[in-house]
C-alpha cells in the first residue's frame, strides 16, 4: 500500500464492498502481527459489525485476530485511534441531546415576542438544532455573516428568523460554556481535526485504512487526505465512477451520486484517474450493471449524447455481448397501485426469498411508513424481519397508556380515555387480571356507555342508580365503582402539578410517572410492574426521566399543553429490538444500508419526495439565506441519497419498487427510475418487470373470484314470531324486517357508545317531556317560563355540555313563546288534551290472536267529538307520500286504534293527523297536517290497518323470512341499529330507489 504516491482506491459499486474490503486486507496484511496493529475506520457502527462477519468469511471460517475497527462517525478520546489521556485533547463533554433540545427551546421562547407553548418551542428548537449542526459540520462562517443577513431587505418573517439566529449564534456558545459542555457536532469536528494534526505531525507506522466514506463533511475530507498520505495509509472509496466521460465528470454537481467524492478528490488534489481499483483481479461480471446505472444517473446537462454513449458501450463490449441486456440481468421493477399493494409486493419478495435455503434479502427504503407496513404484512406468515424502522412508542402499550393518562388528567370524565387505560395490558390497579377484566366490563356497561357523566360524582351516582335498578348485579356494580375510584386516585396523583394552574413540565412529568405506576401496580405475589420493562418500557422511562430532570427549562404548561407535549414527544420516540427476527431478512433505511449487501435487494419508495426526499421546510432559513451563510444547498443531500441508490442498484439481484399513488393522490416515479427507463428505451430495451407479484398481492386479500354476499333473510319458526307489535315496529317491519327479527325475536338490544353524543336524542326527549309537563299542568300562570325550565332541566339531566346548554337556552326561549301560543290556540275551543297515552287493539290474523299497541304523544278530543292525533318531531317529519305508501304508518295506525276504542276512556271520530315540528329557529315550530279530519283521515287510517293485516298475514307463512332493508331508499336517511349485523354495505349498492342487490 505504499508503492503509489496517492493511496486512493475504490471498490466498484457492483462488488460487495465489505467482503472485498476484508478479502483485500487479509491479502495485504498476511502477517498475524500486522492485523491487530492495523486501524480500520468505517462510517457507521453497523458497518463495524458487518465487517467483522466479512473478515470471518474471508478467512474461511478460521479464528483470526481482527484489526481495530472503529466507526468514523462515533470516535471518542481515550480509545483508539486516540491515546489514553491524550494531553493535546482537552474537550468538554458533549451535551445530552434532550438537555440540548430543552435548552434551545428555552432560548427560542425567550427570543419570542409572545410566549410559546412547550410543544411549539420544541418544534422550533429542533429546527434551530439542525441549523447549529449544519453550521458546525460544514464549518460555515455563520457568526461573521449573520449581521449581513439581518441587514438584508427580507420579508418580515425572515427578518424575525434572522434576529433569532443572530441571538442564538451569540448566546448558545455562552450557555454551553456556563454548562461546561459542547455540541456533539462541534466536538466531532474538533476530534477529527485533532486526529488530522496528530497524524500529520506524528504519522502512525502501522496500517491505517479509511473505507466507505465519501468525505461529505469538511473535517472528514481533511482526515481522509491525511490518511492517504500516511506511510501505510489508504483511503477506499465506495463506487467511484471511473468510466464516466471527462466531459460528464466536469458537469457533476451536488445532487449527483458522485458529487461528494468529486469534492473530496479536488480537496486532496487527486485526479480521478489516479484512484485504483482495490482488487483489480476480482470477478467483474457485474460491471455492465454498474455502467448502465452510472450512465443513467449522469448529470442532466450531459445526457444530450446518450445515443452516442449507448453506441460506445456496445462497441466496448466483447463480441456477442449486449451491455444493456447483460446490465439488466437480475434487475426488475414493480409498481404497486397504492401503498397497501406496494407493501404487499415487498413482503412477498421477502417471503419468496426464504424458499431458497441460505438466501438473504434486504428491503431498503427511506419510507418508515412503508417499512412498518411491510413488517405488518410479514406477520401473516409468522415472519419477522430485522427492521431498523422500529415501532413508534405511541403504538406500544406503554406509550399509548402514557398518552391516555395525560388525556385523562385533562378530561377526567372522558369515558374513552378511561376505557383505554383500563383495557391496557399493563394496567392492574392492584387487581388480578381476571378480576380487573370483569370489573372493567361491568363499569363499561353500567357507567361509561351512553352520554358521558359530568364528573366522578355523576358517574358514581349513575352506578348507584343502576345498582338499585338491578339488585341482582349490586355486588358487581359496587366492585366496578371501587375500580373507578381507584382509577380516579391514580389520575389525581398524575395531575397534582396542575392543582394551582399551569405547571412546571418536570413536575407534571413526575406526576404522570407516579400516576402510571399506580395504574400498573400489580397484586401482591404477581411479580413486578411491567410498565418500565422491555425496550418500550426503557424508552418511556428514558423519556420521562429526561423530562423530570430537565423539563423545567421548557415553558410552563397547562393540562392541554402537557397533553400536546406528551403526544409530540412520545410520537418522536421509536422502539427498536425486543423481538426475534429472521436471520436472513432485514429492513433498513438508506443510512443503515450503506456498505451492506444481501443476495436480493429490494429498493422501495422510489417516488419523488420519498427517494429522493424533498428539501425539508426550514422555519429559519430560506435557500438564499443558506447561501449567504455558507451552508450547503439542499441538493447536496439529494446527491448523497443518489449515491446510496446507485450503490444498492448495482447488486446482482435488485427489485425496484414504486407506488402509483400515495395518500390517494397520483405519485411521480423517482427521477432515477425514470432515467433508467429512458436510457433502456434508447437502447431498445425495457426494464424487466414482475407483474405476477401484483397478481399475488391482490389474490392474498381478494380471494378467488368475487361473489357478493346475499341479502340476509332469516326464517324463524312461526311460533317464535311476535304477535303484539307497536305501530312503530310495523313501520320497522315494513322497512327493515331483519331489525324486527334481531330485536323482537333474538332480543338483541343495541349498546350505547361510550361518550355517545346526546344532543339530537336529548333534544327530542326534552321536547316531549316539556310538552307533556306543560300539558298536564295547564293552565299555568307563566307557560313560557314553565316550558323553558322543563326543557332545560331535561337537557341538563341528559348530560349536555355547558357550551351546548348555552346555545339551547336561546332556542328554548324562542320555542317556549311558540309553544305557549300553540297551547292557547289549540285549547281555545275547550277541547281536552291527553298526552303520552297508550292504547291497544286486538284482532286475529288467520285465526291467530294479534294486537297493535301505540303510545301517542298527544290526542285532542274536541267538544264535537273529533279526535285529532299529534306527534312531536325535532327533525324532518314523514311526507304524505311516505304515509300513503305505508312506510310511515304511525299516525294512521294510532288513529285506527282510537276508532276501535283502544285508548281507555277516549272516543273521537277521524280527526287531523298532524306532526308538530320544533326547531327553535325561525319559525320555532311548525304544524304540518298530513291528513285532514273526516274522509281523508278515515281512508288513510283504514288503508293503514288493512296494510298492517296483510303484512302480518304474510309473516304467518312459515316460508316468509325477515330480509334486511326491503326499502333501500332509506339506507342513507335512516341508519339501522342492525346494519352491521346484516352487512348491508356488502350486498347493497346504496343506490336510492334501487333493489340494492
Amino acid at each position: 500500500m505504499t508503492d503509489h504516491p496517492a493511496n486512493w482506491f475504490s471498490i466498484p459499486a457492483h462488488r460487495p464492498f465489505l467482503d472485498d474490503l476484508a478479502a483485500g486486507l487479509v491479502d495485504a496484511l498476511p502477517g498475524p502481527e500486522d492485523t491487530p496493529g492495523a486501524l480500520l475506520l468505517v462510517p457507521t457502527r453497523r458497518a463495524v459489525r458487518a465487517l467483522t462477519e466479512s473478515f470471518l468469511k474471508a478467512s474461511g471460517g478460521r479464528a483470526v485476530l481482527l484489526p481495530q475497527i472503529r466507526a468514523l462517525g462515533d470516535l471518542e478520546e481515550g480509545e483508539p485511534p486516540f491515546e489514553p489521556g491524550d494531553a493535546g485533547l482537552d474537550l468538554a463533554p458533549a451535551i445530552d441531546p434532550m438537555r440540548r433540545r430543552f435548552e434551545l427551546a428555552a432560548m427560542v421562547n425567550r427570543a419570542s415576542e409572545v410566549g410559546l407553548g412547550a410543544s411549539h418551542a420544541l418544534e422550533l428548537a429542533d429546527a434551530l438544532a439542525a441549523f447549529l449542526d449544519a453550521a458546525a459540520i460544514e464549518e460555515a462562517p455563520v457568526a461573521e455573516r449573520i449581521e449581513d443577513l439581518v441587514d438584508q431587505d427580507l420579508a418580515l418573517h425572515w427578518q424575525i428568523s434572522a434576529g433569532v439566529l443572530n441571538l442564538t449564534i451569540r448566546e448558545w456558545p455562552r450557555r454551553l460554556q456556563e454548562l461546561g459542555l459542547m455540541d456533539v457536532a462541534d466536538r466531532r469536528v474538533k476530534l477529527l481535526d485533532h486526529l488530522s494534526r496528530t497524524w500529520t505531525d506524528h504519522p502512525p507506522q502501522g496500517p491505517v485504512i479509511a473505507a466507505g466514506s465519501t468525505g461529505a463533511q469538511p473535517a472528514t475530507a481533511r482526515l481522509l487526505k491525511v490518511i492517504a498520505g500516511l506511510p501505510r495509509g489508504a483511503v477506499i472509496l465506495p463506487g467511484l465512477d471511473e468510466d464516466l466521460a471527462d466531459s460528464a465528470w466536469a458537469e457533476v454537481e451536488d445532487q449527483h451520486p458522485q458529487g461528494a467524492m468529486k469534492r473530496l478528490l479536488e480537496l486532496a488534489d487527486v485526479p480521478r484517474g489516479a484512484v485504483r481499483t482495490w482488487r483489480p483481479d476480482t470477478d467483474r461480471r457485474g460491471r455492465w450493471r454498474r455502467r448502465v446505472i452510472n450512465e443513467a444517473l449522469r448529470p442532466a446537462r450531459a445526457t444530450a449524447d446518450w445515443l452516442a454513449v449507448i453506441d460506445d458501450l456496445r462497441a466496448e463490449a466483447e463480441d456477442g455481448v449486449d451491455p444493456f441486456e447483460e446490465g439488466l440481468k437480475g434487475l426488475s421493477t414493480v409498481t404497486g397501485a397504492g401503498e397497501e399493494e406496494t407493501a404487499e409486493v415487498c413482503a412477498l419478495l421477502l417471503r419468496e426469498t426464504l424458499e431458497t435455503p441460505g438466501k438473504t434479502c434486504a428491503l431498503i427504503t427511506p419510507d418508515l411508513g412503508l417499512a412498518r407496513r411491510v413488517s405488518a404484512k410479514l406477520a401473516r406468515w409468522g415472519v419477522a424481519a430485522d427492521s431498523s424502522a422500529g415501532v413508534p412508542l405511541t403504538l406500544k402499550p406503554a406509550g399509548a397508556l402514557a398518552v391516555a393518562m395525560a388525556e385523562l388528567v385533562l378530561d377526567p370524565a372522558s369515558p374513552v380515555a378511561r376505557l383505554q387505560i383500563l383495557k391496557s395490558p399493563l394496567t392492574r390497579l392492584g387487581r388480578a387480571v381476571d378480576t380487573l377484566a370483569a370489573e372493567t366490563e361491568v363499569l363499561e356497561r353500567q357507567g361509561l356507555r351512553g352520554p358521558r357523566p359530568r364528573n366522578a360524582d355523576a358517574l358514581a351516582s349513575r352506578l348507584q342508580a343502576r345498582a338499585k335498578k338491578r339488585p341482582e348485579e349490586g355486588s358487581e356494580i359496587e366492585a366496578a365503582a371501587a375500580l373507578s375510584v381507584a382509577l380516579d386516585a391514580a389520575v389525581d396523583l398524575a395531575g397534582l402539578a396542575f392543582e394551582t394552574g399551569a405547571a412546571d413540565v418536570g413536575e407534571a412529568a413526575g406526576g404522570l410517572a407516579a400516576g402510571l405506576e399506580a395504574v400498573c401496580a400489580r397484586v401482591a405475589g404477581e411479580g413486578s410492574d411491567l410498565l418500565w420493562a422491555g425496550p418500550e418500557g426503557e424508552c418511556l422511562a428514558r423519556l420521562l426521566s429526561g423530562l423530570i430532570a430537565q423539563g423545567g427549562l421548557l415553558p410552563r404548561v397547562t393540562r392541554q399543553g402537557f397533553v400536546t407535549l406528551m403526544q409530540r414527544m412520545i410520537a418522536d420516540e421509536t422502539v427498536r429490538g425486543g423481538e426475534a427476527a429472521h436471520a436472513r431478512l432485514s429492513i433498513m433505511g438508506t443510512l443503515e444500508s450503506r456498505m451492506t449487501r444481501a443476495d436480493r435487494l429490494i429498493l422501495a419508495g422510489l417516488e419523488e419526495g420519498v427517494w429522493p426526499r424533498g428539501a425539508p421546510i426550514d422555519p429559519f432559513l430560506s435557500r438564499t439565506m443558506r447561501g449567504t451563510l455558507g451552508l450547503p444547498s439542499p441538493e447536496r443531500r439529494v446527491g448523497l441519497s443518489a449515491h446510496d441508490f446507485a450503490q444498492a442498484a448495482c447488486a446482482p439481484e435488485v427489485v425496484l419498487v414504486s407506488s402509483a399513488r400515495r395518500e390517494g393522490a397520483p405519485a411521480t416515479q423517482s427521477r432515477w427510475l425514470w432515467r433508467m427507463k429512458t436510457l433502456a428505451k434508447g437502447a431498445g430495451r425495457t426494464l424487466p418487470g414482475r407483474p405476477e407479484l401484483n397478481v399475488w398481492a391482490k389474490a392474498l386479500d381478494g380471494g378467488v373470484g368475487y361473489a357478493p354476499t346475499k341479502r340476509p333473510n332469516p326464517i324463524p319458526p312461526v311460533a317464535d314470531r311476535p304477535t303484539t307489535l307497536a305501530v312503530t315496529r310495523i313501520e320497522t317491519l315494513t322497512r327493515d324486517p331483519y331489525a324486527v327479527w334481531a330485536r323482537d325475536i333474538l332480543k338483541l338490544y343495541p349498546l350505547e357508545r361510550p361518550d355517545q353524543l346526546v344532543e339530537s336524542m336529548a333534544r327530542g326527549t326534552a321536547i316531549h317531556a316539556a310538552f307533556e309537563g306543560l300539558s298536564r299542568a295547564w293552565p299555568v300562570a307563566d307557560p313560557e317560563g314553565f316550558f323553558e325550565k322543563q326543557y332545560l332541566d331535561e337537557l341538563t339531566s341528559a348530560g349536555l355540555t355547558t357550551a351546548a346548554l348555552a346555545r339551547e337556552r336561546v332556542l328554548a326561549r324562542e320555542t317556549a313563546r311558540w309553544v305557549a301560543d300553540f297551547e292557547r290556540r289549540r285549547r281555545a275551543d275547550g277541547r281536552t288534551v291527553h298526552v303520552e297515552v297508550t292504547g291497544e287493539m286486538p284482532f286475529h290474523v288467520d285465526g291467530v290472536p294479534h294486537a297493535l299497541t301505540a303510545k301517542s304523544d298527544r290526542i285532542e278530543i274536541t267538544p264535537d267529538g273529533v279526535g285529532h292525533i299529534l306527534d312531536y318531531k325535532t327533525g324532518s317529519a314523514p311526507t304524505a307520500k311516505m304515509i300513503d305508501t305505508g312506510f310511515s304508518p304511525q299516525l294512521t295506525l294510532t288513529a285506527a286504534i282510537l276508532q276501535a276504542g283502544g285508548f281507555d276512556g277516549l272516543k273521537g271520530s277521524w280527526g287531523d293527523l298532524t306532526y308538530v315540528k320544533i326547531t327553535g329557529r325561525d319559525p320555532p315550530g311548525v304544524e304540518e297536517t298530513r291528513k285532514q279530519a273526516g274522509e281523508e283521515s278515515a281512508e288513510a287510517g283504514m288503508a293503514a290497518f288493512e296494510g298492517a293485516m296483510t303484512l302480518l298475514a304474510a309473516y304467518q307463512n312459515p316460508k316468509q323470512g325477515y330480509p334486511s332493508r326491503t326499502a333501500p331508499q332509506f339506507v342513507k336517511t335512516y341508519a339501522g341499529d342492525y346494519d352491521h349485523l346484516a352487512r348491508v354495505f356488502e350486498w347493497s349498492t346504496g343506490a336510492e330507489g334501487e333493489e340494492g342487490e
